[in-house]
C-alpha cells in the first residue's frame, strides 16, 4: 500500500463517519474538486484500504437481547488447536468479535445471543464441548459503545 497523504486520510476520516456522504459533499469537505475526489476514492479503494462498508444495526430491534465478552483458554497451544478453535468460533453466528490476545485467556470473544439461556446454552454446547477448550469465562456486558472511527496516521507532510 502507498502511503497516505493529508487528503487521503480526511477522506477516509470523512467515509469512516458516514460511507454514504455523496462524493460531491466529500469533495467540499476534503477540498477537492468532485471528479478529483472521485478519483481519490476510487484508488484508495484499488489499494485496499476499504474491507467494506456496513449498516449499523439496532441491536433490539433484531433480536439480540445480551452481549457478553467470552474468554477462553486453550488446554495446549499446539497450531492444530489455536486453528481450530479459531476456525470454530469463527463459524458460530453469534460471535460478533474474536481476538487472540496475550494474557491469562488465549481468546476473548464478543458474543451476542438472545437472552440468558442462549447464553447459557451456547456456552455449553460451543466451547465446553470443544476438547481443546480447558476453561471458559463469561461477563455480561452491560453497556456496549464503540468508536466507529479508527485513527488514521498519514505520512507527514514536509512542506507542513
Amino acid at each position: 500500500m502507498r502511503p497516505l497523504d493529508r487528503t487521503d486520510a480526511e477522506i477516509l476520516r470523512q467515509l469512516q463517519k458516514n460511507a454514504r456522504l455523496p462524493n460531491k459533499e466529500l469533495a467540499t469537505r476534503v477540498g477537492l474538486a468532485p471528479s478529483s475526489c472521485l478519483v481519490r476514492v476510487r484508488r484508495l479503494q484499488e489499494d485496499g484500504y476499504f474491507r467494506g462498508f456496513h449498516a449499523h444495526l439496532d441491536h433490539h430491534a433484531i433480536g439480540i437481547g445480551v452481549e457478553a465478552l467470552v474468554s477462553v483458554s486453550l488446554s495446549r497451544h499446539a497450531r492444530s488447536q489455536v486453528e481450530g478453535f479459531r476456525a470454530h468460533a469463527l463459524s458460530l453466528p453469534e460471535v460478533v468479535a474474536f481476538y487472540h490476545v496475550t494474557g491469562e485467556a488465549d481468546f476473548l470473544l464478543h458474543v451476542a445471543v438472545r437472552d440468558l439461556d442462549h447464553l447459557r446454552e451456547l456456552a455449553l454446547s460451543a466451547f465446553t464441548t470443544r476438547e481443546e477448550v480447558a476453561r471458559i469465562e463469561t461477563s455480561v456486558v452491560y453497556e456496549h459503545a464503540a468508536n466507529p472511527v479508527l485513527p488514521i496516521y498519514a505520512e507527514e507532510d514536509p512542506e507542513a
